[in-house]
């Protein structure tokens, strides 16, 4: 390739090389952190949705708006 006057090259800076490299993902977490000494309760409010609980009194507050909450677990 020759080089002929008023021919312009792009400039690199070195820093926007790395602008375009792919970055580390980060590790997903899919599970709940295990609490120690916390006893956990299931319900199941219906067909479809269950629920987990650390205190039987909050199974009022969801008795109150699901009728047919049932403890599973």
């Amino acid at each position: 390739m020759m080089v002929q006057i008023g021919m312009v090259f792009p400039i690199l800076h070195p820093e926007s090389s790395r602008a375009s490299m792919a970055r580390k993902k980060k590790e997903l977490i899919l599970t709940q952190p295990i609490k120690e000494g916390v006893k956990l309760i299931k319900v199941r409010l219906d067909e479809r949705t269950t629920i987990t609980i650390s205190n039987i009194k909050k199974l009022d507050f969801w008795k109150k708006r699901y009728p047919k909450a049932k403890v599973i677990d």
